[in-house]
């Protein structure tokens, strides 16, 4: 809809990761280096954590991007809350291999089998694990265990684990001891800076042949950091919505007025205050709340009653907009139709 009303030859913040709109932060940029560096060395685990949103899927898509034409047999598994031997299949049906009503020993069997058959081909297994946080720490003992796959001391198969914050303290814990020293490299991505947030819609608006339409005022990439935390995929939602917004409104430069609406709207349809998740509206304006001893409230308990009632005019606001752009067309409609029948 908004692609076609700006000229645009697609969505430049579709939520869908590809590794097309692959955004070089320095802390993607360091995460995919890892990767790689894990690829060279052939051996170990990779762990790649961070927060909900921040882009770690994605860094799958690009690392996967680039193994064309390279001698490696990788596959990804995103996970579930799955026990040892459920792990197991999972790892084998992501390598196309037979699972169903197999035992432990037969399924490390087949796994060994083609991790050899591939390494005598010059070839070796990958398995990216997305979402790793929901493992247990038996069924991660498994992965380790498919690392002991070796010929002449050269590993066989290889992991790269990527999760949330939970992974983290799930590797810390006293029996994760073997699989921690086998891990080679971590890192934790965390969400963009003020600098990056700019940088990064613009290189997903000139992904899809932004020519400036519509423009951004200066203050809208400050308030989208502020509501989103730096986080991509916050940033991605909200600024969808702020160019579907832009389109119904038939605007060409996007405000920071515009930025609150959008973000006031949906608070209110997840069911969020405004100081949620996306963002603070006493923060970002950076008023200090006076608290009256009387009442019994605190700083915050103003601060997020402020923050609902605007949040609650904003989507007020929106209404009326919307309800004016529909009459206006209802109007223009009449005017056709009389218009019409004046020539009858």
């Amino acid at each position: 809809m908004y692609d076609e009303f700006y000229g645009l030859s697609g969505k430049p913040f579709q939520l869908t990761p590809d590794h097309r709109f692959f955004f070089d932060s320095q802390g993607h940029h360091r995460a995919l280096a890892y990767l790689r560096y894990g690829l060279e060395q052939g051996e170990g685990f990779i762990v790649i954590t961070g927060g909900i949103g921040t882009g770690k899927t994605i860094l799958v898509r690009a690392l996967f991007s680039e193994l064309e034409g390279r001698n490696v047999m990788a596959a990804q598994l995103v996970t579930t809350q799955v026990e040892p031997e459920d792990m197991l299949r999972m790892v084998c049906a992501s390598f196309g291999l037979a699972h169903e009503g197999m035992n432990k020993a037969t399924l490390l069997h087949n796994l060994e089998v083609i991790a050899r058959t591939r390494f005598a081909e010059g070839r070796r297994i990958l398995l990216v694990v997305d979402e790793a946080q929901n493992l247990p720490p038996r069924s991660l003992e498994e992965l380790r265990m498919l690392a002991n796959f070796q010929v002449d001391g050269r590993s066989l198969f290889q992991s790269f684990l990527l999760g949330q914050e939970e992974l983290r303290r799930t590797l810390q814990l006293p029996n994760m001891e073997q699989l921690r020293q086998r891990i080679i490299a971590a890192y934790h991505l965390d969400p963009l800076s003020l600098e990056e947030t700019s940088a990064y819609i613009a290189f997903r608006l000139n992904r899809v042949g932004w020519s400036g339409d519509p423009q951004f005022a200066p203050e809208v990439f400050e308030l989208v950091h502020a509501r989103t935390g730096g986080v991509p995929r916050r940033i991605n939602t909200l600024c969808d919505r702020l160019m579907l917004f832009g389109c119904i409104e038939e605007r060409h430069q996007l405000t920071r007025e515009d930025v609150r609406v959008v973000a006031a709207e949906l608070e209110h349809e997840s069911g969020r205050p405004a100081g949620g998740e996306i963002g603070s509206t006493v923060a970002e304006s950076g008023a200090a709340a006076v608290t009256d001893p009387g009442s019994g409230l605190t700083p915050g308990d103003l601060g997020e009653r402020l923050s609902s009632l605007e949040a609650e005019v904003s989507r007020l606001r929106l209404i009326v907009m919307q309800e004016r752009k529909l009459l206006r067309k209802a109007v223009l409609l009449q005017l056709e139709l009389d218009a019409y029948d004046d020539l009858d």
